[in-house]
């Protein structure tokens, strides 16, 4: 990926000739006028570096450095002016954390040379960053994040029955990342070079069951207008997930022990058995007892997957890891959307720590995922959270919210229509007007939020003629 160049130069000419010199260093730029915009554009422009003129109105280059050293960004600066001195340089570079100082007129060499400097060093803080973060979860196997007791003791039977080819039964909760420890296994495993090969039984339909896990044969059944390789054979020499096995139809699995135990499958409509060599893994929410009285699991094929037994805990069970877990999905989560957010205040970390959270670590990303959206940067508040985590307001009469107040509340009586606005415009306050990561968070695309807002001003402009 092209490395990205934030220009803040208020000069419009002079702002026009750094983004033809740097496009043509093959860099993609993006523009800001003051150190105010920059601001504003940091929020959803992952910046390499930045380029910034000294002197500009509203905000000048010392007090845009001042402003990312309070927000801990260290994305690297490199400060212009027509005004240097060895002395403005010094204090710059050193008081004030700029990576570098040049006075204009700018030499393209130099320029492409310190631009190249800085963006490596971006990028190496950032993958610096990435391998701490890695190093401080002192629980971390994988993708999973925990140093709670019940987590170091799954952590404990993951390293144990990885190096073997024992079929694993992993039960817990819808969440709490059954397929993540199914990974673990195959990564430690001796098959890891091998593929890892996953399928939900409850997503398939039970006429497309065997077919998925089995393959079938051109013409072995109406609409099979080519053969198709099942699941079996697509693991040959890895790992399959069977994920909530309870929902396989009965008479599939009788079909299921028998190629587990013989080692071979035959499509549907085919005539010969196909060697595979395949280490299962089989994961369920369901108490397999439960499953097994009520006839949704058999009893044999359940003996023969439970060789060794892996139970997650729920989330409510290991509060102590939330922070671990927040700060791991965090850093991947601002890769996602290229945001900037650093951790969760206090009354964050207090709200996730007295919910019960009944989806687990899922819900917890899904709350942190819509969080960075909203916040953008710097630190998730209690009104970045969506309305599942944070609780009901007293009520209020829609719109005497303040322009500044965080969280929008009302009580029944006020159009559906004027309710949809005041809510949108709070989410595009909390994104400083992105409308794209606006659109994001209200589940919209970017053309519908702009057909909103060109009603909501449609209906004032009527409402007004209608008063004349």
């Amino acid at each position: 990926m092209s490395a990205l160049v934030l220009v803040v130069e208020d000069d419009a000419g002079e702002r026009s000739d750094l983004v033809e010199m740097i496009s043509a260093f093959g860099f993609q730029v993006a523009t800001a006028a003051d150190g105010r915009e920059a601001l504003v554009k940091l929020a959803s422009f992952p910046a390499n570096a930045i380029l910034t003129d000294l002197m500009m109105p509203r905000m000048g280059g010392v007090e845009l450095l001042k402003e990312l050293g309070v927000h801990g960004d260290r994305t690297p600066v490199i400060v212009l002016t027509a005004f240097g001195s060895i002395d403005r340089a010094i204090s710059m570079v050193h008081d004030l954390k700029a990576f570098w100082f040049l006075e204009k007129p700018v030499q393209p060499g130099i320029m492409r040379a310190l631009l190249e400097r800085a963006i490596q060093q971006s990028r190496l803080v950032a993958e610096a960053d990435r391998l701490n973060r890695q190093l401080s979860y002192r629980g971390v196997l994988g993708d999973m994040v925990g140093n709670s007791s019940p987590m170091k003791e799954v952590f404990a039977l993951v390293r144990q029955v990885a190096p073997t080819t024992a079929s694993v039964l992993i039960t817990g909760e819808s969440g709490t990342g059954k397929e993540l420890v199914a990974r673990a296994i195959h990564r430690l495993s001796p098959r890891s070079g091998g593929p890892f090969v996953a399928v939900n039984c409850a997503a398939l339909p039970e006429s497309l069951v065997e077919s998925e896990l089995f393959g079938h044969e051109k013409g072995a059944f109406t609409g099979a207008a080519a053969r198709s390789v099942g699941c079996f054979e697509q693991a040959h020499n890895g790992t399959l997930l069977l994920d909530e096995i309870g929902e396989m139809p009965i008479a599939t699995q009788a079909k299921l022990l028998r190629v587990i135990e013989e080692s071979k499958v035959r499509r549907l409509g085919g005539a010969n058995d196909i060697p595979v060599s395949v280490r299962v893994l089989a994961a369920t929410n369901r108490s397999p007892e439960k499953a097994i009285q009520d006839k949704h699991l058999r009893e044999d094929l359940y003996y023969r997957l439970n060789v060794f037994h892996v139970s997650l805990p729920p989330l409510r069970e290991r509060r102590e890891d939330i922070p671990s877990i927040a700060a791991a999905l965090i850093g991947d989560l601002n890769q996602k959307h290229g945001c900037r957010v650093t951790h969760l205040s206090p009354e964050v970390l207090a709200r996730f720590n007295a919910s019960s959270w009944p989806g687990n670590v899922r819900e917890l990303r899904n709350a942190i995922e819509r969080a960075i959206i909203v916040a953008g940067k710097g630190e998730i508040q209690l009104q970045h959270l969506p309305g599942a985590v944070v609780p009901e307001t007293p009520p209020s009469i829609l719109p005497r919210n303040p322009p500044n107040e965080d969280v929008l509340t009302l009580r029944a009586g006020p159009e559906m229509q004027a309710v949809e606005e005041a809510y949108i415009k709070l989410v595009l306050r909390h994104t400083n007007n992105n409308k794209l990561r606006a659109a994001k968070v209200l589940g919209i695309c970017v053309r519908t939020l702009h057909g909103k807002l060109r009603s909501f001003e449609g209906g004032k402009a009527q409402g007004a003629a209608a008063g004349d």
